[in-house]
């Protein structure tokens, strides 16, 4: 798998190596699966494919939950195919979550609690307008430390998932125990591509003024007058959120970008975390082009 902060040139990486050793990409970037949201997720385009199978992308409509659940079967029946070809997986993107489901499952116990959940989100949401955006994290480290010591405190997604858990299991991390991560039906390599901070933080800007070039911003303009709203999770990503004042006329777009330039860098930190915590991972710089095809080369040797 090729993987790395967000503007760690994971794509341009993962293209090249499958056609250098003959594979195909699965993608395993959350925001990648939704149609009509290609500016501000920087998914590749036909160009940059260069001929290359992708699976995953565009798999559904902005208003449509993707769960984490739904990536995994879909994810390994994409790999189960590739492989049956006689053919190579490069799982390509950032989302932690993702790959790890990929490679080791889910827990199983604890369904998903619609009402709570719109509950508890809504509640979030009074809880920013009030200045007070940790407010659901604290009742998680109240109830179950050992799950928010895990989770950051801006990880809303996670924070709500864990408080669903605590209501139906009492304890986000049981489950957690329980499952202990072992359903792995795949040998890999886990590559972690990442320039270091200073140089990561310059291609992150670029990479921000690049989403505004290429249309983001009549990209989420689009959006909105086909339905999709701001309150949708998926318009609240990265870039699209950043862009709703400038749209509606309370914001400007120098703003706008200056925050958003802040805010991937923040991410970008925190998908370090997430890869530093993986044992086996192996990291090297985008630029160590002959590394990074000999490790995938002795990786496919060992099988």
């Amino acid at each position: 798998m090729v993987t790395g902060p967000t503007s760690a040139g994971k794509t341009a990486a993962a293209v090249s190596l499958a056609l250098r050793f003959d594979g195909e990409v699965v993608n395993a970037d959350s925001m990648q699966v939704y149609r009509f949201m290609d500016a501000g997720t920087s998914k590749p385009g036909a160009e940059e494919r260069r001929g290359v199978p992708h699976h995953l992308l565009d798999v559904v409509t902005p208003d449509v939950r993707y769960s984490a659940g739904r990536y995994l079967r879909e994810a390994r029946a994409a790999a189960d195919e590739i492989l049956a070809r006689g053919r190579n997986v490069f799982l390509t993107g950032g989302t932690g979550l993702y790959i790890r489901a990929f490679l080791e499952g889910l827990i199983g116990s604890g369904a998903a609690d619609p009402a709570l959940r719109g509950a508890l989100e809504r509640e979030q949401r009074e809880a920013e307008r009030e200045g007070d955006p940790e407010r659901l994290h604290r009742r998680l480290r109240a109830l179950d430390p050992e799950a928010a010591g895990r989770i950051h405190p801006h990880d809303l997604r996670r924070t709500v998932r864990a408080l669903e858990l605590c209501a139906g299991e009492g304890a986000a991390s049981r489950p957690r125990a329980a499952h202990g991560f072992r359903d792995s039906p795949y040998r890999h390599l886990y590559l972690v591509l990442d320039p270091g901070r200073e140089a990561l933080d310059r291609r992150i800007d670029a990479s921000c003024r690049r989403m505004l070039e290429r249309g983001l911003l009549q990209e989420l303009r689009a959006l909105r007058e086909l339905g999709y709203g701001p309150e949708l999770p998926s318009m609240q990503a990265i870039g699209y959120r950043h862009l709703q004042p400038v749209v509606e006329g309370s914001d400007t777009l120098a703003n706008a970008l200056a925050a958003m330039q802040r805010d991937t860098r923040r991410f970008a930190r925190r998908q370090r975390t997430w890869h530093r915590a993986v044992a086996e991972a192996l990291w090297l710089r985008p630029e160590e082009g002959d590394a990074i095809e000999k490790s995938v080369e002795s990786c496919l040797r060992a099988r």
